[in-house]
């Protein structure tokens, strides 16, 4: 996009979509179903089109994009098809006694222009997923998506302008700069889903128009196992939560902390269970048709460095380190024996290395945990209600999980967020409509019939005597 050209068109669509949103709030709401199923539609048609594009961005196994890319996108579209009578309803809220005469109730209705800026980890799901909560809330959209998984991204243009009108849903391709150009503009709500650092330049400029936002970032995402484990089970779990996707899940587990009676134990464990999910033939993962590969080499160099700071820093290497440039490969990579001033311990991994930290009580791991930023996600795994209750009550996550990992991320009825710097707001369901509607406070007063006018000036002692009964008994 030239920079005088892409500023005209940008102004020209949304000044369209501005227009267009208003009259979105009067139609009805069997238009906003027509366009979730037509999406549907087109995504159930496309599958096969959906999981080559994905894997030509960076090698994602097929059966892997249908399992966390279009199954949980089609569950969201199902879901808001299904509710999207029952979200939009208002809701009936009761009175207290002092406002006897008045009925009152919430109603929801759409914010207006949104802007949706995905990322590239799951470029589809990512990016159509809030698409699917804007829409069932009535809005127009402007697209970003990822500059760093091209295919995807062509083929969410040609989806959207298949399907949509552009005043009602626009896509912009383009690098930082096209978002940069996007922010200007006084958007309704803005939804990002990205790195921490990026969240808060997101938030500075949304700031600039008092745009509401929804961030949904990441963190260092503690997994605790305990004593109490059933260990195989766990080594399964976490290996695939882990390594699917590469690692490139904002959910991943980014630590193990695990309690030294069991720790050797568990780690072999969990080097015959990433075996067993990424190389089951034995051929090596850079071989194997289960892996994914990290994203780009710039990515892929950020690992490597992190890596290399960790070993020579004194990590020990147990499984792993494996190593691909031109093929931006890094197998499976099990680290122990950390240096707590290795740039792995603070900053998010986002990639197939998992340090491992081994602890004595849970009151070190809290103290750990609550040392570093909130995380979007907990994970422990035991068998013991005592340290599970602590856990919940003494930490601070977006999303708490038990006995399983990266899950709780597409429940439809859970909302998904972070807090702090893991993200703000919620998603998902009617959390994902509630975050593109204004939830709007409507009181309807009797004619002639209001309590407040007992308290109207002039003021003596009979509103005195009143405003003392008030306070007493309402």
């Amino acid at each position: 996009m030239r920079n005088k050209a892409a500023r005209e068109q940008l102004d020209q669509v949304f000044a369209r979509q501005r227009k267009r949103a208003l009259s979105l709030r009067v139609e009805p709401l069997q238009r906003r179903v027509v366009r979730l199923r037509l999406l549907k539609k087109w995504i159930e048609n496309n599958e096969k089109w959906i999981q080559q594009a994905i894997y030509a961005d960076f090698g994602k196994p097929a059966d892997s994009v249908s399992l966390s890319e279009v199954y949980p996108l089609l569950t969201e579209i199902k879901d808001a098809i299904n509710n999207i009578k029952s979200w939009s309803k208002g809701v009936k809220v009761d009175s207290s006694m002092a406002y006897l005469s008045t009925i009152s109730h919430i109603a929801y209705e759409p914010k207006g222009v949104c802007l949706i800026i995905a990322p590239w980890n799951f470029p589809f799901l990512l990016t159509l997923g809030p698409l699917v909560s804007a829409l069932a809330a009535g809005n127009t959209v402007m697209l970003k998506p990822s500059e760093m998984t091209p295919n995807t991204s062509n083929l969410i243009d040609k989806l959207i302008n298949e399907l949509f009108h552009e005043d009602e849903v626009a896509v912009f391709q383009g690098d930082a700069n096209v978002s940069k150009k996007l922010l200007t503009l006084p958007f309704d709500h803005i939804f990002f889903t990205g790195s921490t650092q990026v969240g808060k330049i997101i938030m500075s400029a949304a700031a600039d128009h008092l745009a509401s936002v929804t961030l949904e970032l990441g963190g260092k995402s503690p997994t605790v196992i305990d004593e109490t484990v059933s260990i195989n089970d766990a080594a399964k779990k976490i290996a695939w939560g882990k390594f699917m996707n590469n690692g490139q899940t904002c959910v991943a587990p980014d630590h193990l902390i695990v309690h030294e009676s069991i720790f050797e134990e568990f780690i072999t464990a969990l080097k015959i269970q990433i075996t067993k999910l990424f190389d089951s033939e034995n051929l090596g993962f850079s071989k194997s048709p289960d892996y994914a590969r990290v994203i780009n080499k710039q990515h892929f160099e950020r690992l490597r460095e992190l890596y290399n700071d960790a070993v020579s820093g004194g990590g020990k290497l147990i499984m792993g380190g494996e190593m691909i440039a031109s093929e931006c490969f890094i197998s499976p990579t099990l680290l122990t024996d950390i240096s707590p001033v290795s740039k792995i311990t603070s900053e998010e991994v986002f990639g197939p290395l998992l340090p491992i930290i081994k602890y004595s009580s849970l009151d070190e791991v809290i103290m750990q945990v609550n040392s570093q930023p909130k995380p979007l996600a907990f994970y422990y795994f035991g068998n013991s209600r005592k340290n599970r209750k602590r856990l919940m009550r003494e930490t601070s996550s977006g999303t708490f999980c038990v006995n399983d990992c990266v899950i709780q991320f597409s429940h439809p009825n859970l909302p998904f967020g972070g807090v702090n710097h893991s993200g703000m707001g919620k998603s998902h369901g009617k959390y994902g409509f509630l975050a593109f509607s204004n939830e709007k406070a409507v009181l309807r007063q009797r004619v002639g019939l209001t309590t407040t006018k007992l308290v109207y000036p002039p003021y003596g002692k009979r509103t005195h005597i009143i405003l003392k009964l008030l306070k007493k008994y309402f």
